[in-house]
């Protein structure tokens, strides 16, 4: 029997029982993929994350991120709360105030930033890929249906967009916040959608907002990866905060800070920082980061 050790953190919230809960294994060395798959499958959280020696010397750690169903390339919390995890147990160098860890992942090196206080790690925000900009659905009525919506609840003059920074999303604009508690994923018209570079993981948001320091609105949802929706969402969050840039719905000169309110409606509140940077008419950098808090840590044993 092989004896693993797990910590649980709840990531993009300062405050138990809030944000989008993690299970990481700082010693997933010799694990097959099917092993890893199955532990995902049995904790049940959107994901889980293994650390083991990086292949890449760019890179201090490698990272694996299953979700319930399936390996993601790369993911926001699970990055965000790994590097919290690692600065916690001293399994990265530490320059001070701040320093920065390099995991690797399926999209290849991808730099965090911790600042500590204390001696301890109290923000974490990871650099992602530059965005790319996918196809648009053209058929609002129909894109509306996929959420158990009416058109009239989408803002029409926005459009429909894919885009990623590592992990594609398709990106729904509503008008008000009314709406986004409304909506309700149907998974067999997001399956029937996702053609033609469309991913069937949605991501809706809205500039109404409960929270004064909030930006945007958010919920996005996946039923295809296990997960019917997601309290916080860091994969996404960076490619939300270029679909704003890009459409003129923040202020970018040079760089836009912008928060994401998300998971209000599961009972669990997350605010993710977003900051965008430009370089004239182009997007020169994408960071997401949050707070974490730590919940707990326990044991699983394995043939």
């Amino acid at each position: 029997m092989r004896r693993l050790h797990y910590q649980r953190v709840d990531v993009f919230t300062d405050r138990a029982f809030g944000g989008n809960p993690l299970a990481v294994f700082t010693n997933g060395r010799g694990l097959a993929a099917e092993t890893m798959q199955a532990i995902a499958k049995e904790f049940n959280l959107s994901e889980t994350t293994f650390v083991m020696p990086a292949e890449d010397p760019r890179c201090d750690w490698r990272v694996r991120i299953y979700t319930p169903g399936q390996e993601l390339p790369m993911a926001g919390h699970p990055t965000i709360g790994t590097s919290f995890v690692l600065a916690r147990e001293h399994l990265m160098r530490r320059d001070g105030a701040e320093t920065t860890v390099t995991l690797e992942e399926g999209v290849g090196p991808v730099p965090v930033r911790v600042r500590f206080e204390g001696g301890e790690p109290v923000f974490a925000e990871m650099t992602q890929p530059l965005p790319t900009f996918g196809p648009r659905l053209t058929d609002a009525r129909a894109a509306a249906a996929m959420l158990s919506l009416e058109a009239e609840d989408l803002e029409t003059d926005l459009p429909l967009e894919v885009v990623s920074c590592g992990v594609p999303f398709l990106f729904v604009p509503l008008r008000t916040l009314s709406a986004a508690r409304r909506a309700r994923p149907r998974a067999e018209l997001l399956e029937r959608a996702a053609v033609d570079g469309v991913p069937p993981e949605v991501f809706v948001f809205t500039r109404e907002v409960e929270r004064a320091e909030s930006t945007v609105h958010s919920r996005m949802f996946a039923p295809g990866l296990g997960i019917t929706e997601d309290p916080a969402t860091g994969g996404a969050s960076g490619p939300l905060g270029c679909y704003l840039v890009r459409h003129g719905l923040v202020a970018c000169d040079p760089a836009a800070e912008i928060v994401s309110e998300q998971g209000l409606e599961m009972g669990r509140p997350s605010f993710i920082r977003i900051r965008i940077e430009r370089e004239g008419a182009d997007i020169s950098a994408v960071r997401v980061g949050g707070q974490c808090h730590f919940m707990g840590e326990g044991f699983i044993e394995i043939e």
